[in-house]
């Protein structure tokens, strides 16, 4: 039974690693964006909650995120184990999920964080060439990162595993599968 929080910035390839190792280590991949859009497009409470910030323009509140994941994490498919991706994206997030956790009598797994240098990243996604990635959004994006969301691993700091993020997904997933065995 594995419960893992994957953090990495934006272009370190967390959405591709959690689609890999879930199905390696046979635990649910939980993303937060997935989240947003089952509960958008079933319309349930939350979902509208969600949709009402968003057609605002606004960012989604973390006490809308923290039910959605705490639901999420209540169904059968996720009693044993999970990998959650994107979530939690702060430290308050962070405390949310200890308590949803210790209320399961839980603990995490661990943190795995993939390390990717910034100049790399900047290349990474600036060759996706999505439409809205350049270079200004690409660096602020990183920057919130930095200020939000690295602070976590302090909270983490002894569950936290260092993952060179650098080379084939196949490296990867090899270097991070290696790292849990010896993590445990």
């Amino acid at each position: 039974m594995v419960r893992l929080v994957l953090v990495g910035p934006p272009g370190a390839g967390k959405g591709t690693q959690a689609a890999v190792l879930s199905e390696k280590l046979g635990v649910p991949h939980i993303s937060t964006g997935d989240l947003f859009r089952a509960n958008i497009g079933n319309s349930t409470p939350l979902g509208q909650k969600a949709k009402s910030y968003m057609d605002a323009g606004e960012l989604v509140p973390d006490e809308v995120t923290n039910e959605m994941v705490r639901d999420r994490l209540g169904d059968e498919d996720a009693a044993q184990g999970f990998l959650l991706d994107g979530y939690p994206r702060n430290s308050a997030q962070a405390e949310v999920l200890s308590g949803i956790l210790a209320e399961k009598d839980l603990e995490l797994t661990a943190v795995v964080q993939f390390d990717v240098p910034e100049e790399e990243l900047v290349k990474r996604m600036l060759a996706r060439g999505r439409s809205d990635d350049t270079e200004d959004v690409i660096r602020r994006r990183l920057a919130v990162y930095h200020d939000e969301t690295e602070p976590i691993l302090d909270y983490y700091r002894d569950k936290v595993i260092k993952i060179d993020a650098l080379g084939s997904i196949e490296e990867i997933t090899g270097r991070a599968l290696e790292a849990l065995r010896n993590h445990q």
